[in-house]
């Protein structure tokens, strides 16, 4: 009797290592059109060398490939906030955008700010970038009871 394969379990979700740092700058360059290596530089000193409870940084690997990543951290009493997990960077190649990736590294990190005793998840999104304002309206998140406020300051 034979049995049958076992199904692929599809692209593993991992926290990152030093060595990704080069596959998420590219990937974030192909997705921005803004190359930021001193940016990424400093996120990988800060969450991935210097590892500190709160903090979180995975990628999604098919393969060798990096194909998607999410920073977030738990956040504080910043404005009278109770501790909340943030995401502030998602991002996924655009040839496994509709793979059910982004979702999938959204809600690892969301369990994992859950095991640390933060009941909400924020981040910001800008009105003109629709991708990601679909993507995370997906995952459920909706406008919060805070209100960006911002000048440029050579007005003031």
């Amino acid at each position: 009797m034979s049995t049958a394969p076992a199904p692929d379990p599809g692209p593993v979700l991992r926290r990152a290592r030093a060595a990704d740092l080069e596959a998420v700058t590219r990937l974030d360059d192909v997705a921005t059109g803004m190359a930021k290596p001193d940016y990424w530089r400093d996120i990988f000193a800060r969450y991935v060398r210097r590892r500190r409870a709160g903090r979180h940084f995975l990628v999604a690997e098919a393969g060798a490939e990096i194909i998607g990543f999410v920073v977030g951290e738990v956040r504080a009493w910043e404005f009278g906030s109770p501790p909340c997990g943030w995401v502030f960077a998602v991002n996924v190649a655009p040839g496994w955008r509709e793979a059910g990736i982004g979702g999938r590294l959204f809600h690892e990190i969301g369990d994992r700010f859950r095991d640390e005793g933060v009941e909400t998840v924020r981040t910001m999104v800008s009105r003109a970038d629709t991708l990601n304002l679909a993507f995370f309206r997906a995952q459920g998140l909706t406008s919060g009871p805070y209100i960006e406020l911002e000048c440029r300051l050579e007005e003031r």
